[in-house]
């Protein structure tokens, strides 16, 4: 798979106060959905370690990396990562398909005067399906795919104004064991070049590069 995994050194310095503000309102309000076991309704929603995710898509912006400013967060949940790429200067989208998450994510976002797009749906745009497989979900091959083989079309989501071998940087915190199907999947759609930042839990990052396939 030409796919590179990226070691980046990441600087752990003080949050500029809009950020920590915002970080402030979005965790009283996420402890507020546990609080009232609310979030029994969305049981895949956990969130990840937001100050590292800051301090991740700080780095990435300032390194060599990342090609542009557009960032894509399949799962957005509260809507956090994406309003702290937007912070950052990204053109910031989440795609998420829980509909109590898009709406207080989009409030979060307004009322924290934030400028993302919050798109309702799965990550998975048409062309792509799972089956269940020896190991879990896997993904169909990108030779099978949909928009490259039989309408032309190149993959996006509606209302999101960048296709997604436009965008520069996705985040995604799969669960345990899909960490293969996401690279896969990231590998389908992605431009050579774009990042995909993956949480791993206890509060471990891994980041990834598409890197173009060699010629035979």
């Amino acid at each position: 798979m030409p796919i590179e995994e990226i070691n980046l050194k990441i600087e752990e310095k003080k949050l500029p106060e809009k950020v920590n503000a915002y970080l402030k309102e979005a965790n009283q309000r996420i402890d507020e959905l546990f609080e009232t076991e609310r979030n029994r309704k969305v049981p895949r929603f956990i969130p990840c370690n937001d100050k590292l995710l800051y301090h991740w898509l700080s780095a990435i912006k300032d390194s060599d990396l990342c090609l542009g400013k557009v960032y894509c967060e399949w799962g957005s949940g509260y809507g956090v990562g994406a309003c702290l790429a937007a912070l950052l200067g990204f053109e910031s989208y989440g795609i998420e398909i829980e509909p109590s998450l898009i709406e207080e994510s989009r409030k979060l976002a307004k009322d924290s005067n934030i400028p993302v797009t919050i798109i309702e749906r799965d990550y998975m745009p048409e062309g792509f399906e799972c089956y269940e497989g020896s190991g879990g979900a896997e993904l169909i091959r990108p030779e099978n795919y949909t928009y490259q083989n039989r309408s032309g079309l190149r993959p996006s989501y509606e209302g999101m104004e960048a296709d997604l071998d436009e965008v520069d940087i996705f985040f995604i915190y799969p669960w345990p064991g899909e960490q293969e199907f996401v690279l896969e999947f990231f590998q389908a759609v992605a431009a050579d070049g774009a990042l995909c930042l993956i949480y791993l839990g206890d509060d471990e990052f891994g980041l990834y590069q598409k890197t173009a396939a060699p010629f035979d």
